[in-house]
């Protein structure tokens, strides 16, 4: 009964038209008068429903999330995505389809530098749709390329999604990051052939190749924004500093370098920007807040032993167990937005994740990407809705866009799941065992 107070509170709340963020929050006042009302709970008490609240964004961890979207506001308003695209486009733009090899190695490469997969397809779709659909490629498969590739961000760090999980799973937020990097690039390289197998229907002429001389000026005037993965990635790998520490850099070095370096950061833009990157964290730190009410509650009620006992009888198969889990996910990424699925599922999942002995950071890296990849499925599909304004078509033209992608995605995913190898032998290597 307690489990059907929770989905029934929580989607008839979405039901009624309630933001996410205060529907977690109808869900944890439900659970507690339940609980309240049962004996679970001495009483109901309103006062531990404010106290769990402010505790769930009293969180160091959460501290990265500001300053790595502060981070992408200035590396866009500073030109370093405008150099990525053209450092893309004159390595690779030249070959047959060339503008979707481009779209796809721009996000590999903005997909480590702001961790956001709205930010990285807005960014990429206002630079690359227009000019993809002069060259002649159809509309609504370049959004689709482009979105697909944008989804890539939460994967590959730094990444704010395996920053919610981290804290949200008690995992460790630097593994989680190492962790990613291979997955990450695989996504990118599953997109890349299957733009391959779609591009040779495109009757689009080639770009020019690009001089060696030009290609290498570039190269050079990107170099800069190529650099800050680089310095993120190795100072967590060498322990010169935390996650949260790595935002703060990131944030410091793209203002310094859009403004100092580059000069198309001005000095009255920064205003604008730090209020955007302070509303997206206002949302963000909201939900991860009334999350953790229902979260504190949910492990009250017994939730988790709860869906431990239904899942017993795959708790000795690994594999299975992970397919099962992942298609679960898949289904719930359908119709829930990406933060507000992991906050939900996490506290329910870990303690399944632990009792079969799956090593919690190979599963928080595929639960980010299958999180991720619903970021462009129907209804709900952020990154789709994103692309798909920019691009100005129907939300149906654009998953149909996506469509050939999405499956390369899955692909990927459930490769994870049959060789998890792929994950954990990188891990190893990049914490130096």
């Amino acid at each position: 009964m307690t489990v059907t107070i929770f989905i029934v509170s929580l989607l008839g709340a979405m039901a009624l038209g309630i933001p996410i963020s205060y529907s977690l929050l109808v869900c944890g006042v439900s659970l507690m008068g339940w609980l309240a009302y049962t004996g679970g709970l001495p009483a109901f008490d309103s006062q531990i429903i404010a106290q769990r609240f402010v505790d769930g964004a009293d969180n160091f961890p959460l501290l990265a999330v500001p300053f790595f979207l502060l981070a992408g506001e200035f590396m866009n308003a500073g030109g370093l995505s405008r150099r990525i695209v053209n450092l893309a486009m004159a390595w690779v733009g030249h070959y047959r389809g060339g503008m979707g090899y481009v779209a796809v190695l721009a996000a590999i490469i903005m997909a480590s530098l702001s961790g956001s997969a709205v930010a990285d397809t807005a960014a990429l779709a206002a630079l690359l749709i227009p000019m993809m659909k002069a060259a002649g490629y159809q509309i609504n498969r370049s959004a689709g390329l482009i979105a697909a590739g944008g989804i890539i961000a939460p994967v590959i760090p730094p990444s704010i999604g395996l920053i919610v999980f981290g804290v949200a799973g008690n995992v460790s937020i630097t593994k989680l990051f190492l962790a990613g990097i291979v997955p990450g690039i695989l996504m990118g390289l599953a997109v890349g052939v299957a733009w391959w197998i779609v591009a040779k229907k495109e009757s689009v002429k080639s770009s020019p190749r690009v001089p060696w001389g030009e290609r290498l000026k570039v190269t050079a005037q990107g170099s800069l924004a190529l650099a800050l993965p680089v310095i993120i990635i190795g100072g967590m790998k060498f322990g010169v500093f935390t996650p949260t520490e790595a935002a703060v850099v990131a944030a410091v070095y793209s203002l310094v370098v859009g403004l100092f370096v580059y000069g198309e950061l001005k000095v009255r833009d920064l205003y604008r920007l730090t209020l955007a990157a302070g509303k997206t964290t206002a949302v963000v730190m909201f939900l991860v807040a009334a999350a953790m009410v229902s979260a504190w509650l949910i492990t009250v009620a017994n939730i988790p032993t709860e869906v431990v006992a239904l899942l017993e009888p795959f708790l000795d198969n690994k594999t299975l167990l992970m397919f099962v889990m992942m298609v679960l996910i898949v289904i719930v990424g359908t119709a829930l937005d990406f933060t507000p699925t992991v906050l939900i599922l996490t506290p329910v999942l870990m303690p399944v994740v632990l009792k079969a002995g799956i090593d919690p950071v190979y599963f928080g890296v595929l639960f980010i990407m299958n999180n991720a990849i619903g970021l462009i499925t129907p209804p709900v599909g952020t990154v789709l809705n994103v692309v798909s304004g920019v691009a100005r078509i129907s939300m149906d033209d654009a998953f149909k866009g996506v469509m050939p992608f999405f499956i390369a995605h899955l692909v990927v995913l459930f490769a994870l799941v049959f060789f998890p190898q792929l994950v954990t032998v990188p891990l190893q290597w990049w914490m130096g065992r």
